[in-house]
Formats: structure tokens, C-alpha cells, sequence
């Protein structure tokens, strides 16, 4: 069984990534943090007994299925409502930038030219659209696999699929992302 300690030092370990993968899928930083914040408290109310080990995949699981009841509830609405003016709509402000903010944290002191700046932010957001384009499994087994750097098992443990599958996915979605980018001129 974990302790109270145990429970709480993991969930703090997992917040800042839970956050960025759900904000990738979602798109919307409030959303995201409501996903997130269920998600700890179900499992700290419904599998605060579990032993420590059991806890990354179960948060993982727990995290994955919030997303999908947020993208259900998204979906009732729309359905429900047709005025579109009920809908909150893009103010088209500063959104967050994940791959901007985790490529800016850097350690080295080197000062950089306004133009690579400029250049490396622009390749950041190409790669970021491309990530968010991806078919919403072979988003989440990408970022599973190479954001929280599962391995096979633990994603398909998450996802609720085969091991095979996962590998199709990530497969599949590295090859998309690959031949997006290489057309718009990035190259590894």
C-alpha cells in the first residue's frame, strides 16, 4: 500500500507532464488543467491503496480516460447546442507553446542571433502542428513513448490496447510526422 507521502511525491512528480500531454490533446490550457486535477483526485480517492508500483499506470489509465470523457462531454455539446454563440471561440491570444517553452530551458549561457531564434521557433510550431494533426491514438502512443518515455507495455497498459498496436501507432505516426516535416523542408 502506498502512504500519504508516497501518493503525494508521485503525484507531484507527474503534474507538468500530465499537464503538457493534456494539453496536446485538448488544445485548451483550462481544460487541461480540469483533466489533470480529476485525474490525481481519482486516483488519490479510488487507488490511494494500491501499492506504489501499481500507481504510474493506473494515473496513466485514469489520465487517458478523463481526456476521453472531456472529448465526450465536448462532443454532447456540440450536439446538444446549435447556436454557435454559446460556444466560448479562439480569442486567437497567446496560446501556451509547449516545444517552444521546453526547447527554451536550457542550460547553456550561449546567446543566440535573433534570426536562429526566430528560425528554431518556427520550427518548433511546424513540429508542434504536426504532433497535434496526428490521428488521436497515434498522438497519444507517440507522446506516451517519446514525451513520458514508457516503454511498449507500460503504453498499451495505459491505452488499453496490444502491445502490437501500440508499436502500428508510434510507427505510423513517426513515419506521418517524418514526411510532413521533411515537405516543409526540416530535416533531423
Amino acid at each position: 500500500m502506498a502512504t500519504e507521502q508516497e501518493l503525494s511525491d508521485f503525484l507531484k512528480s507527474v503534474e507538468k507532464r500530465s499537464f503538457k500531454r493534456a494539453v496536446y490533446h485538448v488544445r485548451d490550457d483550462e481544460a487541461a488543467l480540469d483533466i489533470v486535477q480529476d485525474s490525481m483526485m481519482k486516483l488519490a480517492e479510488h487507488y490511494g491503496d494500491k501499492p506504489a508500483a501499481e500507481l504510474p499506470m493506473l494515473y496513466q489509465r485514469i489520465l487517458s480516460n478523463c481526456t476521453l470523457d472531456w472529448f465526450r462531454r465536448q462532443k454532447t455539446r456540440n450536439a446538444v447546442f446549435s447556436n454557435l454563440s454559446d460556444f466560448d471561440t479562439p480569442d486567437g491570444g497567446d496560446d501556451f507553446d509547449l516545444l517552444e517553452t521546453f526547447a527554451g530551458a536550457s542550460d547553456s549561457q550561449q546567446i543566440e542571433s535573433a534570426e536562429d531564434s526566430t528560425r528554431r521557433a518556427e520550427t518548433l510550431h511546424a513540429i508542434e502542428l504536426q504532433i497535434q494533426q496526428l490521428p488521436g491514438r497515434q498522438r497519444e502512443a507517440f507522446l506516451m513513448r517519446y514525451w513520458e518515455e514508457m516503454d511498449v507495455a507500460e503504453t498499451a497498459a495505459a491505452m488499453g490496447c496490444s502491445e502490437g498496436s501500440v508499436k502500428t501507432h508510434c510507427s505510423r505516426a513517426v513515419q506521418s510526422l517524418a514526411k510532413a516535416l521533411r515537405a516543409k523542408g526540416i530535416m533531423p
